[in-house]
């Protein structure tokens, strides 16, 4: 009997589409912990060594909705390739990179490759399964994304300590080469067929710009302060670039991305949910990681170590919030989920320069389960809440929420912890006591935000049907 048949050749695309995901979140977090060992080997300044994080992230931010479109428009499937060879080739040339400039413009190509690649894999999945199948699906496609970013640090700090910083990028071509090859042979084409299809190239560059504007602003608001004229006008222009994106769009015949979705509240409500959720996780995974090494001493390694308390009950849980969703809709466990959540982060913010392992245990592994149960449900609720012909730019939307909400968590939970450092370095006499109240106050703020996600997700949120949209989409071998 053959190991593939087509009954479930959709599963093992699954895995293909996996195990690419599972190189694009671990790179969210992997290079943090090498950052020392790139400095002394490349002879970097901080401003350089702080772009080789930034680059990556803000790239591949602003290209979302880019990627979903040219995917939906182009082909799922080539799109996706097309990121995919790109993201391996960007991973040579970081490794290779023999100056701090070489490996930023690598990172920034990294982050293009993965923002074609992202989106992509999502709406295959909307494509490929039914309805009835597509919670458990999206809750395996969660579970590998939660995975890797949260040993992410783990991973690197081995690779980095024990392999030279390198290895962290050279990782990326083996699994990109035999991705690029089982997506051909395991994944069928899929693309928005409707007659009228085509490029909106205003609406490409007004909304690249408004979130390349925004990001930027929450990347280096911290470093040139929020009230700086700089960081106004990043944030005014932004403003103004998604409004004048909002007025192209409503005049188009056929815009890239219809403004009318926002109408479906299961759409909205998830999108809203999903960008306050990765601001909480995105500054407790930042600033934790901080706490562990600058306050309580742990190593690189120690730290990543630590964060796998989280990973496994995440691994655990983002399956069954799959097929929950699948039977009783993504409302419940996205609310629990976000309570469960939120009251981990309230134990964590009740941790202090004493504190052990078993003290932060509890509350790592709460706030884990909550997460797991979080993303599969919220996900396959809005994927369910559009078109299948719609699933790229809905993917690229999606993730451009997420992304944005996870450095708006950086900026404000960084505003907060600095309002307590103030100008003393790491190491410095007081320095830990100081972090310690920061780190408490963004804690909390991040259960308030975790609490106040619930309250939208159980507002907005509503069981998704498998009629409308449960057609399969135009595919071809």
């Amino acid at each position: 009997m053959a190991l593939i048949t087509e009954e479930n050749r959709r599963w093992w695309a699954l895995g293909a589409l996996s195990a690419s995901l599972f190189m694009i979140m671990l790179d969210n977090t992997i290079v943090s912990v090498a950052l020392p060992s790139i400095q002394a080997d490349l002879d970097t300044s901080l401003s350089q060594l702080e772009w080789v994080i930034n680059a990556y992230a803000m790239v591949f931010a602003v290209l979302l909705l880019t990627g979903g479109k040219l995917a939906d428009y182009l082909g799922r499937r080539r799109i996706f390739i097309t990121g995919l060879i790109v993201f391996t080739a960007s991973s040579l040339a970081c490794g290779l990179a023999s100056s701090g400039g070489q490996l930023i413009g690598a990172r920034a190509a990294q982050g293009v490759g993965a923002a074609l690649m992202l989106p992509a894999t999502l709406s295959i999945i909307t494509a490929t399964f039914p309805v009835k199948e597509r919670g458990l699906a999206i809750g395996i496609w969660s579970g590998v994304s939660g995975v890797a970013l949260a040993i992410g640090p783990l991973v690197g700090g081995l690779l980095s300590q024990h392999a030279g910083w390198e290895w962290i990028f050279f990782v990326n071509i083996p699994v990109g080469i035999l991705g690029v090859f089982a997506t051909l042979w395991l994944v069928r084409e899929s693309r928005d067929t409707t007659a009228d299809q085509r490029l909106d190239f205003p609406g490409l560059l007004t909304s690249g710009a408004g979130i390349f504007l925004i990001t930027y602003g929450l990347t280096e608001a911290n470093h040139y302060g929020w009230g700086s004229s700089r960081i106004i006008l990043c944030f005014v222009g932004g403003a103004l670039a998604l409004a004048l994106f909002v007025i192209v769009e409503l005049r188009q015949r056929r815009p890239m991305f219809d403004l009318g979705l926002f109408r479906n509240t299961t759409f909205a409500g998830g999108n809203i949910g999903g960008m306050l959720m990765f601001m909480a996780l995105f500054g407790q995974i930042f600033f934790s990681s901080i706490y562990l090494q600058a306050v309580l001493g742990y190593s690189a390694v120690q730290a990543g170590a630590t964060f796998l308390v989280a990973t496994g009950c995440v691994t655990f849980t983002a399956p069954i919030s799959g097929i929950l969703s699948d039977k009783i809709g993504a409302r419940i466990p996205t609310t629990v989920g976000m309570v469960t959540y939120g009251i981990g982060m309230l134990g964590l913010s009740t941790m202090d320069a004493s504190s052990t392992f078993w003290d932060l245990f509890p509350w790592l592994f709460i706030g884990g389960l909550g997460f797991g149960l979080i993303v599969p449900a919220i996900t396959a609720a809005v994927m369910s809440s559009v078109p299948v012909d719609q699933g790229g730019v809905a993917s690229g939307a999606m993730q451009a929420f997420r992304q944005l909400g996870g450095g708006l968590g950086v900026a404000i939970f960084g505003a907060i912890v600095a309002s307590h450092v103030g100008d003393l370095p790491p190491g410095a006499p007081g320095y830990g006591l100081k972090f310690v109240g920061g780190y408490q106050d963004a804690m909390l703020l991040g259960a308030i935000v975790s609490f106040a996600s619930a309250i939208a997700a159980v507002s907005l949120i509503r069981r998704h049907g498998a009629v409308a949209h449960d057609r399969p989409a135009e595919m071809g071998i």
